[in-house]
């Protein structure tokens, strides 16, 4: 093959479908190659069951970016907006909240919340203005990173004196210390907990916490929300758009190297042993699969290659779906409580002894979960009467001592269990079957390194300016003609776009076309 495209995206993710989007209405003419029968990444919707379907990996719409949908036109279908989150007790006396309401605790914790809900979200809201753009770099005088960084100095000072020391103070703590300074209800901390470490390899002793915390704040107070179909349906909606502005889209082509001649890219190479010439190579891969996989080490400078290497990226989330033959009864809820995100994490004490585990490669013993039945909202995913259950269980290391295999699979499908059963005594009696998606299986499934959702732990040290590593943090990498426009870009991870917004951006204006 020797057609000439514009630019050659890697991987059908969203945020290679809405860097297509951008290139596209900008004139581009523009290929997306996806390895998967579908588009989406691992935002995606598949049966896994004769016909119970749920969201694979990715399974609450949290963070799409306003101005991506604004740009694109794109109207997402949402069925349940401004979901609750509920702390599970086992004595049936759950804490509530959403947004700036918290309900179960004392008039002491409901006042502290607020006030620590006001300060946190003004904190992500000025993290949020910069995650639509590129970050400025650090020790350049290019005057456009210059202003950057000034614009950032004078953001900071305007929120006044007491307030910019604050965010300096929190932006590298750990959770645990200030839930445990404000509040007295455990279900509380521990549910807070969860929102600052779930997907990192991160406990709430663990510093960065706050940082982690305030980004899931970012975008619309970190607003919950159920699409109709499941996640699936938001990167398909992103798919139809793109095709219709002329992006051509090829499912089942597994890109197998980047072809580079004279330390320019010039195309790829597919697995089939297809090539797709480009000047321009956008990759939606993760940024150590990209360097390491399908550029090559030795087409990059090694002190570069060396600190994509150490990039921290080993999941430590697992996915759990269970087909069900009728709701499971949870003391204190009724039906439709089962259309909120239920937690499971008693308190902070127990979701940082959860970590410990994953410190020495080794599953939780008690897990924390994020639990979803998004059949209540959406009949559309199982059979009438019956239902879906999905979720997040934390802590199983991608690098498993011993490895996942059968065994240790069957062991922490079992903890999980009994885990549930404290909450919901009869969940055994309504499993028609079920599914355990380990780090490993994540990596497999979505083609992601070391099973991490984020591509790259969020961390002080890979965010912003320096992420995925110092000197690639505009989406460019020290190859002339490759970006990179995915998770491990800036601002990270869940269903964003802003990664993918801004490398198109960064790609138009380098070109002049912006």
């Amino acid at each position: 093959m020797t057609e000439q495209y514009d630019a050659i995206i890697i991987g059908a993710g969203h945020n290679g479908l809405v860097c297509s989007c951008y290139l596209a209405k900008a004139g581009k003419k523009v290929l997306v190659l996806e390895a998967n029968n579908q588009v989406g990444g691992a935002a995606v919707t598949r049966s896994f069951f004769e016909d119970f379907s749920v969201s694979a990996c990715a399974h609450l719409l949290y963070q799409l970016q306003p101005q991506v949908i604004k740009d694109l036109n794109l109207n997402p279908k949402i069925i349940s907006d401004n979901i609750t989150s509920i702390v599970l007790s086992d004595r049936g006396e759950h804490v509530r909240y959403c947004g700036n309401n918290v309900e179960g605790v004392s008039d002491s914790d409901e006042k502290n919340y607020r006030e620590f809900h006001k300060r946190m979200s003004r904190f992500a809201r000025l993290l949020n203005t910069y995650f639509n753009k590129p970050p400025p770099r650090l020790g350049t005088k290019n005057k456009k990173d210059l202003f950057a960084l000034a614009k950032l100095g004078f953001d900071l000072r305007i929120m006044g004196k007491k307030e910019m020391r604050e965010f300096l103070r929190l932006i590298g703590m750990n959770i645990y210390d200030e839930l445990d300074e404000r509040f007295e209800s455990p279900l509380l901390k521990g549910g807070l907990s969860v929102d600052a470490v779930l997907g990192t390899h991160l406990g709430p002793r663990s510093p960065n916490t706050i940082l982690t915390y305030l980004y899931r704040l970012s975008v619309n107070q970190g607003k919950l929300q159920y699409p109709a179909g499941g996640m699936g349906s938001i990167t398909t909606a992103l798919g139809e758009l793109a095709g219709k502005a002329g992006v051509e889209i090829q499912t089942n082509t597994a890109v197998q190297r980047i072809l580079i001649e004279n330390g320019v890219t010039v195309g790829v190479e597919t697995q089939a042993g297809d090539s797709f010439f480009s000047s321009t190579i956008i990759s939606n891969v993760d940024p150590k699969k990209t360097i390491m996989d399908l550029v090559g080490p030795r087409n990059v400078e090694t002190r570069f290659t060396h600190r994509i290497h150490h990039v921290r990226n080993r999941g430590n989330a697992s996915k759990f779906h269970l087909a069900l033959d009728r709701l499971p009864k949870i003391a204190g809820l009724n039906e439709n409580d089962f259309s909120a995100r239920l937690l499971i994490a008693p308190n902070e004490n127990y979701v940082e002894s959860a970590f410990n585990h994953a410190k020495y490669g080794e599953s939780s013993v008690n897990p924390i979960l994020e639990i979803t039945f998004p059949s209540v909202v959406d009949q559309s995913l199982a059979p009438s009467g019956k239902h879906v259950m999905s979720a997040i269980v934390q802590y199983s290391p991608y690098d498993l001592k011993g490895g996942w295999n059968e065994s240790a699979r069957d062991n922490f499908i079992q903890t999980i269990m009994m885990t549930l059963e404290k909450y919901m005594p009869d969940i055994k009696k309504q499993v028609l079957t079920s599914e355990l998606l380990t780090p490993a299986d994540i990596e497999k499934e979505f083609h992601i390194s070391g099973g991490h959702w984020h591509h790259a732990e969020l961390s002080l040290d890979q965010f912003m300016f320096v992420r995925p590593v110092a000197g690639a943090s505009q989406y460019q990498m020290p190859l002339d003609g490759l970006y990179l426009c995915g998770a491990g870009t800036h601002p990270g991870g869940n269903v964003n776009g802003a990664a993918g917004r801004n490398a198109a951006r960064m790609i138009l204006e380098q070109e002049g076309s912006l």
